[in-house]
């Protein structure tokens, strides 16, 4: 490796200081002092030095912020002290008793409090060594936490690099944004996923996640509120280490006042109640500390929280209004949700006229009719929800609300995939609901692999009339595709290019795209090993399906229900049509090269491992999830976490991918 020139050294050092400062400058501050365009260069250079000598690349970097490293999970972390929760209270009755109790366990006549927001979000512990950011923690249990700091990197408000090369430790919350929660959700509805209840919800899963990308696509954020040894700092007040934590690059809450008395902290609550409807940030009441340092240190703990501070929590706000009527809405995946149309009523700043009903099982549970009172609030300020019927208030000619026995769309059966699920489905494969999501599984990397057919292309198919299920994308045309709004000729050839690269795929994909309910990439895998091409897999019999191993009664069944609608006919005959599905194009080795033998991934490889798997899938290879005494190797990239430990233990052979290559290479040879 050539040596790195020690310009080269300081100029990285220099520039990663610059970034974190703009960033400390935008994300904290609000207060920019450079362009977008400035910025942007000064993170390509150190992007573009990173690159050229790799031996510089820090995880404090900058460029780490985006998130790479797919987790094998989080280790635990004990904590050097207890992070106490804090005792609650819910009227202002008891915030007097609480005064009454602090002033005179202090022997003071009035007590001077530190107000704070109080974020409804998630503890963090932050540790920093010589000004760099070395671990965050989450609370825990108070004594055991989990070690998030590949996670926390991702959160823009987090410095990775302090303004001050000191050693310090911080607590404070990350959260989500409202605007961002209302981003997630949207984008889990379309996806059919379930959806988060409120932001505090969305930032703890978020904050799990295994992939770091995801978790810096969802944008955390971060408010530090707490100093550890402050006095090793010269900060004598909870005031001073606010000002203090703010100057060498946290974001600190500017809401945050100075209260002299209990007045002072009453004011202080009224206002922040109403500032609530006003923030982008959910908050769920309002922490108030006693400022002094040393007063707080002669005031000491209880067994569970600190006797110096206290939490005054805000009532959700809850409306009370009336069941019109249930509509059913069916989503892209052909779940039916019920939803009630209400009496319009305020709440939260706006005017409410439908709220969810979650699912029918939910309805049932909690006995909600047509015609009833209920209460509604909105989960998490965001999304309005029934909570519950007032029985007490019925007249006697409510309607019970039952489940649709038809789909509501296209008058198909509807039921659960699974008796566990809680969801209730429309099972018509065709219903127009679930086109677009269709045609989207059709094209999907695990399946077809068309790029450039994505869901806003999809649709404009889907409106044209040209598309009605996927064997229908075989005739498209260039010239009809180039007159698409934002598409153009260029665009079109490529799209073709595609779409007719996919006819060449292993027989597996396809199984995957068609969309037979209960049928998967490994059961596809499996049907694929039985049946050579889709005119063989549509004759299959029920019985010689469940001989296959890991082909179950329900998947049997799915397969010849799905094979035997008129529009599954129609939908194979026209894929035959244009050669998709007739044969199984052999790969570049033999299919059956690693056929019996058992993979799992971890780590970061050089490539990404969605496309290692199915290389290895192509192969005959088997890949799971979990290492176990089944599984014949474990290929190990950069941080490869646990499951190297298991692997060890059980006697697994651990490779990279230098040695699989090596494997694939002498089996091949062996095979031939």
């Amino acid at each position: 490796m050539d040596e790195i020139p020690e310009e080269t050294k300081m100029r990285v050092e220099k520039l990663r200081k610059e970034i974190e400062y703009h960033n400390y400058r935008y994300y904290t501050l609000n207060d920019p002092v450079i362009t977008d365009y400035e910025y942007d260069m000064l993170a390509k250079e150190l992007v573009d030095l990173e690159t050229k000598y790799p031996a510089l690349k820090s995880q404090n970097s900058p460029t780490q912020r985006i998130g790479a490293k797919i987790l094998d999970g989080f280790s635990s972390v004990r904590h050097p002290s207890l992070m106490y929760s804090l005792d609650n209270i819910y009227s202002f009755d008891e915030l007097k008793e609480f005064d009454e109790r602090i002033k005179k366990l202090a022997e003071r006549d009035e007590m001077e409090y530190v107000c704070e927001m109080k974020i409804d979000g998630l503890s963090i512990r932050l540790k920093y060594e010589k000004g760099e950011l070395v671990l965050a923690a989450t609370r825990g249990d108070g004594e055991v936490g989990e070690n998030v700091t590949d996670n926390a990197r991702t959160v823009r408000t987090i410095p990775l690099i302090l303004n001050e090369p000191i050693d310090v430790e911080v607590r404070g919350e990350i959260y989500m944004s409202f605007t961002e929660f209302k981003k997630l959700n949207l984008i889990r509805q379309h996806q059919e996923l379930p959806l988060f209840a409120n932001p505090r919800n969305a930032a703890a899963g978020t904050l799990r996640q295994l992939d770091t990308s995801e978790v810096a696509r969802r944008h955390l954020d971060s408010f530090i509120y707490t100093l550890e040894s402050p006095r090793k700092y010269g900060i004598k007040t909870q005031w001073d280490a606010l000002q203090f934590m703010r100057k060498i690059g946290f974001k600190v809450n500017g809401e945050s006042k100075i209260a002299k008395n209990l007045d002072d902290v009453k004011t202080y609550l009224e206002w922040c109640e109403k500032r609530r409807e006003e923030l982008d940030y959910p908050i769920d009441g309002a922490v108030l500390k006693v400022n002094d340092f040393n007063l707080q240190e002669n005031l000491g703990f209880t067994a569970k929280a600190p006797r110096w501070a206290i939490a005054y929590k805000f009532q959700a706000e809850q409306v009370r209004t009336k069941i019109l009527k249930v509509t059913v809405q069916v989503g892209r995946t052909g779940t039916l949700t019920p939803v009630a149309e209400l009496e319009p009523v305020r709440l939260a700043g706006t005017t409410v006229k439908r709220a969810s009903l979650h699912n029918f099982d939910y309805v049932k549970e909690r006995d909600i009719r047509i015609g009833d009172i209920v209460i509604i609030e909105k989960a998490g300020e965001i999304i309005p929800q029934v909570v519950k019927s007032i029985v007490e208030e019925r007249k006697g000619d409510e309607k019970q609300i039952n489940p649709p026995t038809s789909c509501p769309i296209c008058g198909g059966p509807v039921g659960k995939i699974e008796p566990q699920d809680v969801a209730l489905r429309c099972l018509n494969p065709y219903c127009p609901a679930k086109l677009e999501a269709w045609i989207e599984n059709f094209a999907s990397r695990k399946a077809m692999d068309i790029h450039g057919l994505g869901t806003k292309l999809i649709k404009k198919l889907i409106e044209s009339g040209k598309v009605k299920d996927p064997a229908d994308i075989y005739d498209l045309n260039k010239e009809f595709i180039s007159k698409l709004e934002n598409m153009g000729e260029k665009s079109a050839q490529n799209l073709m290019d595609e779409i007719e690269k996919s006819k060449n795929l292993p027989f597996s994909r396809l199984i995957t795209a068609i969309g037979i309910p209960m049928v998967g990439e490994t059961t596809a895998r499996l049907l694929e090993k039985r049946y050579h091409n889709i005119e063989e897999l549509e004759k299959a019999k029920k019985e010689e399906l469940i001989k296959i191993n890991g082909v179950g009664e329900k998947v049997a069944n799915s397969v010849v229900q799905f094979f035997s609608l008129d529009r599954t006919k129609e939908m194979i005959e026209k894929l035959k049509s244009h050669g998709v599905g007739t044969g199984i194009v052999s790969p570049t080795r033999s299919p059956s090269v690693l056929s019996g033998k058992r993979f799992v991934i971890t780590g970061t490889l050089s490539k990404p491992r969605e496309e290692i798997k199915q290389h290895l899938l192509n192969l005959g290879g088997d890949v799971g999830e979990n290492v176990s005494s089944k599984t014949d190797y474990l290929i190990a990239g950069e941080n490869p976490g646990s499951k190297i430990d298991k692997a060890r233990k059980l006697g697994v052979k651990i490779i990279d991918e230098k040695q699989l290559e090596d494997i694939i290479s002498q089996l091949s040879k062996t095979s031939s």
